[in-house]
């Protein structure tokens, strides 16, 4: 089997899918902008070619090495990135060299959210009522139905990146003005915890693993300055994994990650917020492998190459992100947070400067039997010191 992975090198802990690829017996092709000679060792040796380009979003270019590839190692079988930013790339080459995966008639419903609210709908799973509204005068008409507060996000686009909460006409009033020349989406706000049904299907749509993320803080506030925590706890609630296998089989999820993000209300209902066809970002792989002692590369890479995999996992132990930022101040030194973390601490790692507006400047990995201790220690390592505390507490 042929593999075409775009961008393999980034971020970092990426390599390991090429690496698992090849375990599995495929021929791995790497298809970058990077300098072969920066790139890890060990991807190096998972690929058989590379092929560098000089820039990614010459479409052209990305055509002439898949036409190498193809004359050096005969037909394409997959392409693949893995990456959110190459998603519609990756369709639009699947679609031009008749390889098997999304195609770009596919892309627009799982890219743009208006089209997975869609989609969703005629699921009958909850969504916030909301549309694409491209003149003030149809952002008003939005805001005088719902009512205050109101999202305004882009129709296209990940995470919190220019995300606007309006919660009143001045909010409205400068939303207007700054906004960024693409659609945005408009939504009202929905009261509950944001939480996830994440996993991997396989070459038949079944769902060989799943787990969830429950997030303590949302992307929008840390964006805003806060610090993000999020979890995994070792149990997925049965009515989260019923409606995460209805969004798997509506959205068609075939050889392919998930991320499926919901607002849990506090009536207990679920209010389908987008999906994502990927999986999570950040380091969050890693805390499933040490959360569920499993190999979720090598799964994955299974899928692709076998058609299927088994993921065997008793879900021993929770797993906690806590981030902090360089620009507050902490009542913890970075030396006392690992030592208030102490034997929960799996590593401690300095974030791509890219992400680090979404999950912070450093992550503190967590791991152990009980939740509570990880939220505990957590508290401790993101409380602030005392002059920006007092400050936060009198903003409240």
């Amino acid at each position: 089997m042929n593999v075409v992975f775009l961008s393999p090198h980034f971020p970092p802990h990426m390599r390991r899918f090429s690496m698992r690829l090849r375990d599995a017996g495929a021929t791995v092709l790497g298809l970058a902008d990077e300098p072969y000679e920066r790139l890890h060792p060990e991807l190096r040796d998972a690929l058989t070619e590379y092929y560098r380009v000089d820039d990614m979003h010459r479409y052209d270019d990305l055509v002439r090495a898949l036409g190498w590839f193809t004359h050096r190692h005969g037909r394409i079988d997959r392409i693949e990135s893995l990456n959110e930013h190459w998603l519609e790339t990756d369709a639009r080459l699947r679609t031009d060299f008749n390889v098997p995966g999304i195609t770009t008639t596919e892309i627009d419903r799982v890219k743009r959210k208006s089209a997975m609210k869609r989609v969703f709908e005629r699921a009958g799973i909850a969504t916030a009522r909301g549309r694409v509204c491209r003149t003030a005068a149809d952002t008003r008409r939005f805001v005088a139905e719902v009512g205050y507060p109101v999202i305004a996000k882009p129709d296209i686009g990940v995470g919190a990146t220019r995300t606007y909460r309006l919660e009143d006409e001045a909010d409205l009033d400068a939303y207007l003005t700054a906004r960024a020349p693409v659609d945005y989406i408009l939504e009202e706000e929905i009261e509950g915890v944001l939480l996830t049904y994440d996993g991997l299907a396989d070459r038949d749509g079944h769902v060989v693993f799943d787990t969830t993320l429950t997030y303590g803080t949302s992307v929008l506030d840390v964006v805003q300055g806060g610090d993000m925590t999020y979890w995994i706890p070792r149990d997925i609630p049965a009515d989260l994994r019923e409606v995460g296998l209805r969004t798997v089989a509506a959205f068609d999820v075939r050889e392919r990650p998930f991320h499926f993000e919901y607002f849990h209300r506090p009536d207990g209902a679920y209010v389908a917020l987008e999906v994502n066809m990927r999986q999570p970002g950040g380091l969050t792989v890693d805390m499933w492998d040490y959360a569920n002692e499993i190999d979720f590369y090598r799964a994955w890479a299974e899928v692709v190459v076998r058609g299927t995999t088994e993921v065997a996992t008793e879900r021993p132990f929770a797993c906690l992100w806590a981030g902090r930022k360089d620009a507050r101040s902490y009542r913890l030194s970075h030396a006392e947070a690992l030592l208030r973390a102490g034997d929960r601490l799996l590593f401690h790692s300095r974030v791509e400067p890219v992400f680090a507006a979404a999950i912070g400047d450093d992550g503190y990995v967590l791991r152990g039997p009980e939740l509570a201790d990880l939220q505990a220690i957590a508290a401790d390592i993101q409380a602030l010191a005392g002059a920006e505390a007092a400050s936060r507490a009198t903003r409240a």
